[in-house]
């Protein structure tokens, strides 16, 4: 069994759809701050079967320790935080307490419960803005080895909690990952599901609302980056 913490958010829902298709058994643990459980109702629908939804908060660690002494998990996939970059500028105590002590808490419990595989859900944010090496031409292309320049509470929140995953992962042999997405995008390969949120703070969505004319206008920043128009490039 498969637990998958904010399991009820956009990436999370469509990740517990692929594990029920898969076979999986799935018990989602989310505390449905940035979600909805609308989201799950829907995966059951097109699943044909239901994942087990616990409302709850990963810095629960009581909360935590009875998920785990009732159901057999085996491994764990961690969507749960906060994520607005700009909210995270604003409040950077909430998204520390969240995401680092929130992800600390549920690392505990694993370790207790012995349960040994994890994959985190970090952010392409802990590259930030592109630095180049000396010599090095400006390319703009990013891999696994580009400088790590987080430039936000959230984007060091991930940075942190990388470290405290490798740390964590040599220490009490558990077996760990973390992807950095690029603004995951899209709905499930049938255009069933997508983001149900009324009002996202991610480019992509704030895109797609530009154009439904749910909002009048959308802003590029940035005037005086070394590129052809001077604006900023991302991967999409």
């Amino acid at each position: 069994m498969i637990l998958v913490t904010g399991g009820a958010g956009y990436i999370g829902s469509h990740t517990v759809l692929v594990l029920l298709q898969a076979g999986h058994d799935v018990v989602v643990l989310d505390n449905l701050v940035n979600s909805s459980a609308e989201s799950l109702r829907r995966v059951g629908t097109l699943a044909g079967k239901t994942a087990t939804f616990i409302e709850g908060d990963i810095r629960d660690r009581a909360a935590l320790d009875a998920l785990f002494a009732r159901y057999p998990i085996t491994s764990v996939i961690h969507f749960a935080g906060l994520k607005a970059v700009g909210e995270s500028v604003e409040k950077p105590l909430p998204y520390y307490e969240n995401n680092v002590s929130g992800s600390i808490t549920l690392f505990e419990a694993m370790a207790a419960a012995g349960v040994k595989r994890i994959v985190f859900s970090s952010s392409a944010s802990v590259y930030g803005d592109v630095r180049l090496k000396p010599g090095e031409k400006p390319d703009f292309v990013v891999t696994e080895n580009s400088y790590l320049n987080p430039s936000s509470p959230y984007a060091r929140t991930k940075f942190i909690m990388e470290m405290v995953l490798k740390d964590t992962c040599e220490a009490y042999g558990m077996k760990g990952i973390a992807l950095r997405y690029f603004n995951p995008i899209g709905a499930d390969p049938k255009y069933r599901s997508g983001i149900h949120v009324k009002e996202p703070s991610h480019v992509i969505g704030k895109l797609v609302d530009t154009a439904l004319g749910k909002i009048d206008h959308f802003t590029i920043t940035g005037i005086n980056w070394p590129t052809r128009d001077g604006s900023g490039i991302r991967d999409y």
